[in-house]
């Protein structure tokens, strides 16, 4: 038995697929692709497979993990051509490798985001807006957690901001916390400096890469 770490891209349609149909998705494609996984011992045996950092609903994924445990015979490069065979259109195996770190090694993550608004004028005012509200080091927003709403200060997630408008568009680079432990969505992000300057502009959000505390590459 070895543990194998698929880095998976998920865009197009497939943003729309919530966490738990992935892991359907996932499981049958390692079933039609024929992966001989490692299988837990006890009373109801289960194949082992975690996603280590759920994407949110509705955002692109260039470089997303799951953990696998296998057996037998089967080279990283098989496992790969396999699964994209078996997986259907806007997911696709970018790499697989040996896990490096532990999931509980994932501190924060890279995320671009583009914003359209109606003119270049409304464009260039919040990328001005936004950058001297991150520079202010206070952008307050309730927050959902297990333990219920509250406001928090967003500012103190967010590791590395920046802006810039482009005709009717923002993009903004951003590097926010991310974890089992402190988490900001970008989403929740991106509606608060809209709502601080009463704006409207439609958004798409990608995450490029997971980090570790030192904001490394997470492997």
């Amino acid at each position: 038995m070895r543990s194998v770490r698929l880095w998976y891209k998920k865009s197009g349609l497939a943003i729309y697929t919530s966490h738990l149909d992935m892991n359907r998705c996932f499981t049958r494609a390692v079933r039609r692709a024929r992966i001989p996984l490692w299988y837990t011992e006890g009373f109801n045996p289960h194949p082992y497979m975690t996603f280590l950092l759920p994407l949110p609903l509705g955002q692109t994924g260039l470089c997303e993990p799951i953990d696998l445990r296998i057996e037998g015979e089967i080279t990283d490069e098989e496992i790969r051509a396999r699964m994209n065979a078996a997986l259907p259109e806007g997911l696709e195996i970018v790499a697989v490798t040996a896990p490096v770190q532990k999931a509980n090694e994932i501190a924060a993550a890279d995320y671009t985001i583009t914003l359209t608004f109606a003119s270049a004028g409304e464009a260039e005012g919040f990328a001005a807006g936004a950058a001297a509200v991150m520079e202010s080091g206070e952008l307050n927003a309730e927050k959902r957690s297990k333990r219920g709403v509250k406001t928090v200060n967003l500012c103190t997630l967010v590791r590395r901001f920046s802006c810039a408008a482009a005709d009717c568009t923002v993009q903004i680079a951003a590097t926010l916390a991310a974890g089992s432990t402190v988490n900001l969505n970008a989403e929740l992000l991106v509606q608060a400096l809209l709502s601080e300057f009463a704006a409207a502009a439609q958004f798409a959000v990608t995450r490029t890469a997971l980090l570790c505390a030192d904001l490394t590459a997470f492997s």
